[in-house]
């Protein structure tokens, strides 16, 4: 389930692999796209720069356009060299991006469009709220601002809202409110300016810790299992997401389960730690 952390991770490797360099073909498996691509050839231009905002990864193009893709709940982006037999089938291809020494694939990717730059600040990102792993600092005033502004839903899908903060995901979402000792249920406002602080701050701590890197075929790369707890061994990398029924790694108390919002997002807490 793509994060901010895992768009940012991908975003740097692929501005590694095809910054600077000139674009050969782009093959879209969307019409819409496929259209803008005809009308604004992107073939012979130059990636000026492949970036991470919130959930979005955008691909610059030296014409002035950006390819912007989101990759919802099953979207990614993999990085081939020419030739190289892909991972997936060619049926979940939604986009081939081909320089000379790279082939980029865009997979099961929900969310693409090729736009200027005025029709990408009317669009969904220049509604987003300050982002996590980006903003340096962190506008946190405002982030408050907004989550007041959207009255009383339950602090777990406020966190989710990426018009309040943009970011963060489920996983980070159910570990930062343990961590915090925040029941996902609580009501917005009735959760203080300083817990809410609390609960960007710890989130911008894991999600920059958890952005690593590599070395893998002379590129740097960037990868790397989530974690949220300080424990070495992989099995115990994570406080509650995904532990329904298992003791809890403060207390002892049994991890509990619900599907919260619209969405029917899974959500881990305890009950005992999380009052």
């Amino acid at each position: 389930m793509p994060e901010g952390d895992t768009l940012y991770r991908a975003a740097k490797t692929l501005q590694l692999a095809l910054g600077g360099k000139r674009v050969v073909e782009l093959i879209s498996e969307y019409a819409h796209v496929a259209v803008a691509v005809e009308n604004h050839p992107v073939a012979g231009e130059t990636v000026e720069e492949v970036s991470a905002v919130g959930k979005h990864l955008l691909m610059r193009f030296s014409h002035g356009y950006t390819l912007r893709t989101h990759m919802r709940m099953n979207g990614s982006w993999h990085l081939y060299r020419p030739g190289e037999r892909w991972k997936r089938p060619k049926s979940a291809m939604r986009l081939v991006l081909r320089t000379a020494d790279f082939e980029a694939v865009a997979f099961d990717v929900p969310v693409a469009e090729l736009v200027d730059d005025k029709q990408l600040a009317r669009g969904e990102l220049g509604r987003l709220g300050p982002d996590l792993l980006n903003d340096d600092p962190f506008d946190v005033d405002e982030a408050v601002a907004r989550l007041r502004a959207k009255g009383p839903q339950p602090i777990g899908e406020l966190l989710l809202n990426q018009r309040v903060a943009a970011g963060m995901g489920n996983v980070y979402k159910s570990e930062v409110l343990f961590m915090c000792g925040v029941r996902p249920d609580r009501r917005g406002p009735d959760v203080s300016d300083a817990e809410l602080r609390e609960l960007w701050a710890t989130a911008q701590q894991l999600m920059r810790a958890n952005v690593q890197v590599g070395s893998d075929e002379g590129i740097t790369t960037y990868f790397g299992l989530r974690r949220t707890t300080r424990a070495q061994d992989p099995s115990q990398r994570l406080w509650v997401y995904g532990r329904e029924g298992e003791p809890c790694r403060k207390c002892g108390a049994l991890v509990k389960f619900f599907k919260q919002g619209l969405g029917a997002r899974s959500t881990y807490f305890c009950e005992r730690c999380q009052r």
